[in-house]
């Protein structure tokens, strides 16, 4: 292994060679790109496929991964333990004739979450599917920095508890992160059984940022809406709403375990109507907002911050993002702009979007109670009529397909079957987009589509 001379980590210090600027990190890059078209859907190598390498080829290939990785090691000593389990499960999958991979020796050996130190820099590897990103579990690289500032350390402390929470920043990455994926976790990794628990996860709240600035000024342009002049300063400012974001994700991230919830907070292991996931994101989201109002009246800089980039990201590139087949989180953002306008905080009038500042807080928190409520109820309620219940919150608001059964009532619907076989009766499309977001969809096309695979470095040269 070559000796690489860097200054201790210690107290959070980090490396004084950036991982990208070695030579190792090149060849780990075009190492792991030259595997991927040789996987299948779930990790493994078909060396009976058409056009498949040789199994000798690959695994020299996987030995320069292993090199690249043993040579980049030491400057990253914080994970130490990580990168010797990471070597030895890329040999066992070498071993195996490259079978479908099984990485959980290495993935129990990271744990970023317990050294958030800010700016600390990771070495990832691992055969895994990036969420909105590649849905299949290739082998990728990402090289990210820890975003832990001080001021957000204290409010994790004492205020908004998280310790799986990881705030993190790209500094490179394969082709499975240039992409719209935004999120490092653990459960997209291959491995042969699920950990008893996760304990960590992590957001990237630097390409979070990039893409809400890109879209909101496009949104804003487009609308001809006049920003209070802070929020205008804000939007032009890449670190400062990183702030917002990883602000933003810690305090949604904890909601999904807080408040009046079903036993899987996550639903995860649940098949429920889209809306209900839809509803379930946007209550965590209402909770930040919230949550920030408060923190704006104590005098934190950041709290305005962050109810403006819910407002904005949730009702401007929300609805009009992905496709529109149980489009959970477009869901939210109509209904989010919907409330607003139907109780006046929003106006669309001679080809102006009009926002009442003063009264946005207020309403916004409003419609967070009345999900609230929702799920306080929802504990006394049989798992379909809470169903109907959140379905009668949303349509309230929203108009649902005329063609669609639920929105006929029970009656519609046959109701000997269990609970989650009425779910094959939600149309994908549910809630269709109104004739303003349809408008808006095709206008924002471009942009949305140019925020792929977006970090801040990217945004700045394109915008130079």
């Amino acid at each position: 292994m070559t000796e690489i001379l860097v200054q201790d980590v210690v107290a959070g210090a980090i490396a004084d060679r950036p991982v990208v600027e070695h030579p190792a990190w090149s060849v780990l890059k075009r190492s792991v790109e030259e595997i991927r078209p040789w996987q299948s859907k779930d990790g493994s190598i078909d060396f009976d496929a058409e056009g498949a390498p040789t199994r000798a080829a690959v695994e020299a290939v996987v030995e320069r991964i292993v090199d690249a990785v043993e040579e980049l090691s030491p400057l990253l000593p914080h994970d130490a333990a990580y990168h010797r389990a990471l070597v030895a499960d890329l040999r066992k999958w070498a071993d195996g004739a490259f079978d479908v991979p099984d990485f959980l020796d290495s993935l129990l050996a990271f744990h970023p979450a317990a050294d958030r130190a800010d700016g600390l820099q990771r070495l990832v590897v691992f055969p895994m599917y990036t969420q909105n990103g590649n849905p299949d579990r290739n082998l990728e690289a990402v090289v990210l920095r820890m975003v832990w500032p001080e001021w957000l350390a204290d409010l994790e402390a004492t205020r908004y508890d998280n310790p799986l929470f990881c705030g993190i920043a790209f500094e490179d990455f394969t082709a499975g992160y240039d992409t719209n994926s935004a999120v490092l976790f653990p459960e997209t990794i291959a491995v042969r059984e699920a950990p008893e628990r996760f304990t960590w996860g992590g957001i990237f709240c630097d390409r979070e940022a990039a893409r809400f600035r890109r879209v909101t000024e496009a949104a804003v342009d487009l609308l001809g809406v006049q920003l209070p002049e802070d929020i205008a300063e804000m939007v032009g400012d890449q670190e400062r709403c990183e702030k917002a974001f990883v602000l933003w994700d810690m305090i949604h991230d904890r909601t999904h375990s807080h408040g009046d919830l079903p036993f899987d907070p996550f639903m995860i292991k649940q098949r429920q109507p889209f809306w209900m996931y839809g509803l379930e994101e946007l209550r965590c989201d209402l909770t930040a907002f919230k949550e920030a109002v408060k923190l704006e009246a104590e005098g934190n800089q950041h709290g305005r911050d962050v109810q403006y980039a819910v407002l904005f990201d949730r009702m401007f590139r929300f609805p009009v993002s992905g496709d529109r087949v149980r489009n959970y989180d477009g869901l939210g953002g109509q209904l989010l702009f919907a409330y607003l306008h139907k109780h006046d905080v929003v106006r669309w009038t001679d080809n102006q979007l009009h926002i009442d500042w003063e009264q946005a807080p207020a309403v916004t928190n409003q419609l967070c109670a009345e999900i609230e409520k929702l799920y306080r109820d929802g504990i006394d309620r049989p798992k379909l009529v809470h169903w109907f219940a959140a379905y009668d919150l949303v349509s309230t608001y929203l108009a649902p397909h005329p063609g669609s059964r639920w929105a006929k009532g029970p009656d519609a619907l046959d109701l000997s079957q269990p609970p989650r076989k009425l779910v094959d009766d939600v149309l994908a499309d549910e809630f269709p987009l109104s004739m303003f977001y349809e408008a808006l969809a095709k206008k924002l096309k471009d942009v949305i589509a140019s925020t792929k695979g977006i970090t801040a470095a990217s945004a700045e040269r394109a915008a130079a």
